[in-house]
């Protein structure tokens, strides 16, 4: 280990490897709120974060197990599909509470084109918030909606042994992988769907205040 007079301690999280204080600082001097996207084998989280004196502070979250309980996502929950489908709704979150904007923060993780960040990133982008990104980084369509799979899942109909242990888990929750791309759209609307008809009541008063104002 290093000693001397000008030696410095570094801070714990840089030591540990969980935090890149330099790029840290760039993304707090923004003055926009962070957007992280973090991922586990089996889930995925996404969510605005204002750093405050006394610490990051959370003011939207989305967790890819809220795809299950509330929208009934058949499918794995760390997936592409998965990863796009909670950055959607991160983003409609963010959009009701008032941000329009932030700045993408992915801390240690790779910026691997077309990987889970940012196909969360193209969700949270679709769902009309801005975020400063590279375009040729976001995976395509066809791979967010699950497309290789369906056409893997597709060539296994032949051999049922192999089709059944590639995707049991997926067959024993009740959906067939070739019938991911329409699920995954089914889910997708049902988000939209949901955030519009919370938005619906206000846009019902405020006509009725017009109508009485007219009268």
């Amino acid at each position: 280990m290093a000693t001397g007079p000008n030696y410095r301690v570094s801070f714990r999280r840089r030591r540990k490897g969980k935090s890149d204080y330099q790029l840290r600082k760039a993304l707090v001097v923004s003055g926009l709120p962070r957007l992280v996207i973090r991922g586990s084998l089996k889930n995925i989280v996404a969510q605005l974060v204002k750093a405050e004196i006394d610490g990051d502070k959370v003011i939207v979250s989305a967790h890819s197990g809220e795809l299950t309980k509330k929208y009934g996502w058949q499918g794995g929950c760390g997936n592409l599909s998965a990863a796009y489908l909670t950055g959607l709704l991160c983003g409609y979150k963010a959009i009701g509470q008032g941000f329009k904007e932030t700045v993408l923060d992915i801390g240690l993780q790779y910026p691997s084109k077309g990987s889970r960040v940012f196909a969360a990133l193209k969700g949270v982008l679709d769902a009309g918030v801005t975020v400063s990104h590279d375009r040729d980084k976001l995976p395509s369509k066809e791979r967010i909606e699950g497309q290789h799979v369906v056409e893997y899942a597709k060539q296994l109909l032949s051999n049922q042994d192999a089709y059944q242990k590639r995707f049991s888990e997926q067959l024993s929750r009740g959906l067939r992988p070739e019938e991911l791309g329409n699920h995954f759209a089914h889910v997708r609307e049902k988000i939209v769907s949901s955030f519009k008809m919370a938005e619906l009541p206000t846009s019902v008063e405020k006509e009725s205040e017009k109508t009485e104002e007219e009268i």
